[in-house]
């Protein structure tokens, strides 16, 4: 039986995939044509800067999107240099939003104020420990980071990560790690997640707020072309090779970096880090020939989910309608 929480999510999604919140990318333009086009759409509330911002942005989310849209998420990180964290929050609680995706910490104070309006947190994890704290701590649902996730992300395989995860928990399950097809998506679902979750591919559509070189980099890039590394925010993630390059760096033989390094504080303005043009990434990227608007990639994703689902189950496939 289908937890009420993840069939609660899924009502108006025309395939069960969420749009990851991209750092610095993410904007209200794409999260719009995502949900449009039938899957969780999200941003972090710190690409809206300065504050004043991110109440535009949820004051438009709120006015465009319909009950004929899949709902859309905010991610909020929940890190103790993020000096606008409850001032983001307090505006999560007035506009009401439908997810929020809380990162690095977890927060009984930030889910019990998301729970008092019937919003629903899903909280990122890298392994089985960090999920049960989650969940003691009142969130509702997982987002499972594995190997091959863009940016910062763990090292687990994600057969093993959400087999621990499902041994305890029932409730929604959004796995990211290289998901980027249909038949990725569909292959989730069936190692027990309820959702694939999808940043890099997105990064590549008309509407994400990259640089034109950014995108034109990983349609041109494989999984090969990701380095692993912790030295550009001082924890762990995958990021585009050439990029690294291109700051004048091996690589192949990158220094160790130091958590300090880490800071959300004055409204997380990275504008000014050293690292601004080193490019995150996951291994998914392969699958990435074009860029392309948000709708039309969703429209790939739905094809490919329905012809991976009639192939597994010997039928001819059945299209998944455009909203």
């Amino acid at each position: 039986m289908t937890h009420p929480t993840t069939a609660k999510l899924k009502a108006r999604l025309r395939i069960p995939v969420i749009g990851a919140p991209l750092f610095i990318i993410s904007n209200p333009d794409l999260v719009i044509a995502q949900c449009r086009a039938g899957i969780i759409g999200s941003f972090p509330s710190l690409n809206a800067r300065p504050l004043p911002q991110f109440e535009e942005w949820l004051e438009r989310l709120s006015t465009e999107l319909t009950e004929a849209d899949a709902p859309y998420a905010v991610n909020l990180i929940v890190h103790k240099s993020n000096d606008r964290l409850l001032a983001d929050l307090e505006l999560c609680v007035k506009y009401r939003v439908p997810v929020i995706i809380t990162s690095l910490g977890a927060r009984e104070d930030v889910n019990a104020a998301i729970h008092s309006y019937g919003g629903v947190v899903l909280h990122d994890v890298i392994n089985d420990r960090f999920a049960r704290k989650a969940i003691e701590k009142g969130a509702d649902g997982l987002i499972p980071v594995a190997a091959g996730a863009g940016g910062h992300a763990g090292t687990l395989s994600p057969f093993a990560l959400v087999q621990e995860i499902r041994e305890w928990f029932d409730g929604p399950v959004a796995l990211s790690g290289a998901i980027a097809t249909g038949a990725a998506v569909l292959a989730a679902e069936a190692m027990g997640a309820d959702f694939g979750y999808i940043g890099s591919a997105f990064i590549a559509t008309k509407e994400a707020r990259a640089d034109e070189r950014y995108k034109e980099m990983i349609v041109d890039c494989r999984a090969e072309d990701i380095v692993y590394s912790d030295l550009f925010t001082g924890v762990w993630g995958n990021y585009l090779k050439p990029s690294i390059r291109n700051a004048g760096l091996d690589p192949d033989n990158l220094p160790r970096g130091d958590i300090s390094t880490m800071n959300f504080g004055s409204g997380g303005n990275t504008e000014a880090k050293a690292w601004k043009d080193i490019w995150g990434c996951g291994q998914g990227i392969g699958a990435v020939k074009a860029v392309v608007p948000a709708g039309e990639l969703v429209d790939r994703l739905a094809r490919e989910y329905a012809e991976a689902r009639a192939r597994l189950l010997g039928q001819e496939p059945v299209a998944l309608a455009a909203e």
